[in-house]
Order: structure tokens, then C-alpha cells, then sequence
């Protein structure tokens, strides 16, 4: 009875409220060789005190918190305003819900419109949802729309250069339907999406072409190209953001032809949190907007004039029957989406751009300081993440640098077999010319 909660009385009351004598006939239906027969390997409880110590015993093991870290690769450290951190922790924040009722929830519908409306400036396109899960599965919600406009056309083209961990979200979104994930291989020494490859991959039985933007390598793809030859096959392109401050840098993906924008929104103001919770997006084009899942909040006016606030579409199995339901995300994201909303509004377009222009100039700062044996491992150009090559294997360099204090980025042997020799590592402001010049110099002693 030891991982029952309940008293012996209460057990007791229980057992003869459903006529039953003890605890063994209320498990007598199920059969001897399904039931364990013997305690759970559950250690005895402790005392406040006792856990109090056994956590920070715990938490004394930990020596990243003291690194300097140059780790991207999907999620990044920004620097976060202090006022943003303090008004997420109000209670009327933390405690709101779907806003069912627009009457009583003005404010989150404004918040929610208004961060769609950041969305579809910073991508270019004309609408945006109010959020879902992550990045990974935006990008497979990606996929499944793409499915539902073409229509009878099972291949998707995923380039080789998409975070492999969305990729393997997107194959189990798709493990049991008819779509075909297919992997478009890394172009030459560009480390881009060739044009000429995605052509020849092409055919009438493509819905969409999935690329990332910057890629995983941190080479910024050519995506006009790109769009034309998917277009001419009559597919969709879909462009993955990991990075979302590159959108205050690069020029935006819809103005270049992409048809679904989707992808990460933790760069703006969440921190990376040991992997969550984070904060996906969706973008598209006004006429995919009835396939496009998750909420959307719109802007009204009330019988006598007043601007308000309201829940304009919900796509999914909530709301709507089944049969018709673009999803079943029912997750609210309503306060990591506040937190991005802070941040983008105090920093506004000015700030964005001066944030993101200063990641460029620390990479390139970086990139001219480099110790022997280290180069760019590709060609294109980048935005705060790049890919090095190594004199040594790369598990190896990070094995040095951490014993020197310091993780110097992602070995991608770890993903990419045929890569072991590579590091990608990410340059944010939260990192100044110091941390640099140490970097370089930790990367020279671990590659002797």
C-alpha cells in the first residue's frame, strides 16, 4: 500500500462503497501473470529537508551552468529584457486560457492578433496562426497542409539540410499515411539546395519542397530559385525558420516566393529552458488560410463601432467536426506567445535589426580569428551560425573544449555520419569579443 496516498480508512470506505472486502478482489479480474507480484524498486520517501539536500547534492553535479557555450542548432541564447521577464510572471498571464468567450478575454485576443501580425510582417506572408507547439511540429503541420492542397500528390522533398530532428518529427506525423517524405541531398561546396537538383527531383506527384532558412549548416539558402522550379512543378515551398532573428536580416521568405513560412519563435525573448517550452508558427498565403491549423484571431467591429477582438478560425477537432479538422493541437501557447510578443514590441524594428546585424559582425569577428587547421566548411554565406571543419574529429575538439570550460558547438558527427570532422557552431550577443578570443583559443588546444 506504500504508493497509495490514501489512509487505511479511506481505503476502507472506498472498498465498501463498491461492495468489495479488500484491496486484492478489486484487482481480481486481472489475470496473475499481468500483475508484478512484488514492490516497485521505488525508493523510501524523504523529508522536505531530506529532498532539499538531495537536490541541491544533485544540482552540485552540473558544471555546464559555468561554461561559456557556443551551442545553436536550433535553439539560441538571446538576451532577454528584464522587464519583458518580469511582466510574463503576472498572474493574469499565467492563468489565461483559450479565449472561448471574447467578452472577458480582449486582452489575449489582442495579444494573440497582434503577434500574428509581427509574424506574417516578419515573414512576408499574409496570415498567421496564433502558435502551435514547437518549430519541429510546425514543420510536419507544414507537410500535412501542403498534402491537404495538392491533392493526390503523396511526395514531399525535404532538403537534407533541415534540422534532423524536425525531420524525424515529420516522419512520424507521416509514418501512416500515404505522404513520402524524401530527402533532397546537401549541393556541392555551397552547402545550399541546388536548383538543378531539386529540378530533376521534381514531378507532377510533389506537393511541397521543405527547406530550412538558414539551413542546419548555417549556410542562408537561395530560396527564389528555388520557389520558381517548385512552383513550375506545380508544388508548394515550405521554409523553415530555426533562427527567427534572421528574419530581421534576411529578406523575407514570402517576398521571395515561399508559399508556407513556419518554424521557431525562441529566439524572441525564450530562453532556451533546456529544450522548452517553446513556441511554433505558421504563415501562408490568404488563400491556404481554411487549411491552415491550430486558432487565428481577428479583428471586428461591435454593433455600435468599437474595435474588438475575436477567435476569427479554429481548424481543429475542438471546435469543428472531425471530418473537417486540420488538427487535433489543442495545446494553449498563449504565454510562451506572450513572451515573444513582449520582446518583439520593446525592441521593435529598429532594435530587431540592430540585435541581428551585431550576430553577423560577431561571426565574422569569429571567422577571422580562427586557429589552424579550422575553416568554413562551406561556401555560402551565413548569419550567426557556421559550420567548421576540423583537423581533428569533432567529438574529439569538443571533448578538449569542455575540459577546458567551454562548449564550442554541436559535433555533427552526431547526426551526420559522413560530417564527423565538423562543428557547427552559433555566435549570439549574449557573447562579446572576449568570449571569442577565448573560443579560438580553446579550439587552438584541443585540436594539438
Amino acid at each position: 500500500m506504500r504508493f497509495i496516498p490514501n489512509g487505511p480508512g479511506t481505503r476502507r470506505e472506498m472498498l465498501a462503497q463498491l461492495g468489495l472486502r479488500d484491496l486484492e478482489a478489486l484487482f481480481a479480474s486481472i489475470p496473475s501473470a499481468a500483475r508484478l507480484g512484488r514492490d516497485l524498486s521505488i525508493p523510501a520517501g524523504m523529508s522536505e529537508p531530506e529532498h532539499v539536500d538531495w537536490f541541491r547534492a544533485l544540482a552540485a553535479r552540473n558544471r555546464g551552468a559555468t561554461f561559456s557555450a557556443f551551442l545553436g542548432a536550433g535553439s539560441y541564447p538571446h538576451f532577454i529584457p528584464l522587464v519583458a521577464d518580469s511582466l510574463i510572471q503576472r498572474a493574469e498571464f499565467f492563468t489565461s486560457y483559450t479565449p472561448y468567450q471574447p467578452e472577458i478575454s480582449q486582452g489575449t485576443l489582442q495579444a494573440i492578433f497582434e503577434f500574428q501580425t509581427f509574424i506574417t510582417l516578419l515573414t512576408g506572408m499574409e496570415v498567421a496562426n496564433a502558435s502551435v507547439y514547437d518549430g519541429a511540429s510546425a514543420t510536419a503541420e507544414a507537410v500535412l497542409m501542403a498534402d491537404r492542397l495538392a491533392k493526390g500528390r503523396p511526395r514531399a522533398l525535404l532538403a537534407e539540410s533541415l534540422h534532423p530532428y524536425y525531420r524525424r518529427v515529420v516522419d512520424s506525423h507521416t509514418a501512416n499515411l500515404e505522404i513520402r517524405p524524401e530527402t533532397l541531398p546537401l549541393g556541392g561546396a555551397s552547402g545550399r539546395l541546388d536548383p538543378a537538383a531539386l529540378a530533376a527531383a521534381l514531378g507532377p506527384d510533389v506537393s511541397c519542397v521543405v527547406v530550412q532558412q538558414p539551413n542546419f549548416f548555417g549556410v542562408v539558402e537561395d530560396l527564389a530559385p528555388l520557389a520558381r522550379e517548385a512552383h513550375r512543378a506545380g508544388a508548394l515551398l515550405v521554409v523553415v525558420v530555426t533562427e527567427a532573428l534572421s528574419l530581421a536580416q534576411l529578406k523575407a521568405p514570402g517576398a521571395l516566393g515561399a508559399d508556407l513560412v513556419v518554424g521557431e519563435a525562441q529566439s524572441f525573448g525564450v530562453p532556451v529552458s533546456y529544450g522548452g517550452p517553446y513556441l511554433g508558427f505558421m504563415a501562408a498565403r490568404r488563400g491556404h488560410v481554411r487549411q491552415l491549423p491550430g486558432r487565428i484571431a481577428g479583428q471586428t467591429l461591435d454593433a455600435e463601432g468599437r474595435r474588438g477582438y475575436v477567435l476569427t478560425l479554429a481548424t481543429r477537432e475542438q471546435h469543428i467536426r472531425r471530418e473537417k479538422a486540420t488538427s487535433n493541437i489543442c495545446t494553449n501557447e498563449n504565454l510562451v506567445l506572450m513572451q515573444a510578443l513582449m520582446y518583439l514590441t520593446l525592441m521593435g524594428a529598429e532594435g530587431l535589426r540592430t540585435v541581428a546585424a551585431h550576430n553577423v559582425s560577431l561571426l565574422a569577428y569569429l571567422l577571422g580569428r580562427l586557429p589552424p587547421g579550422f575553416r568554413p566548411a562551406f561556401s555560402g554565406p551565413r548569419f550567426n551560425e557556421v559550420t567548421l571543419a576540423c583537423p581533428r574529429p569533432a567529438a574529439e575538439i569538443v571533448r578538449g573544449a569542455i575540459a577546458r570550460g567551454i562548449v564550442p558547438g554541436v559535433d555533427l558527427g552526431r547526426f551526420f555520419p559522413a560530417h564527423a570532422d565538423k562543428l557547427l557552431v552559433a555566435v549570439t550577443e549574449t557573447k562579446d569579443r572576449a568570449a571569442l578570443d577565448r573560443l579560438v583559443a580553446v579550439l587552438g588546444e584541443a585540436a594539438r
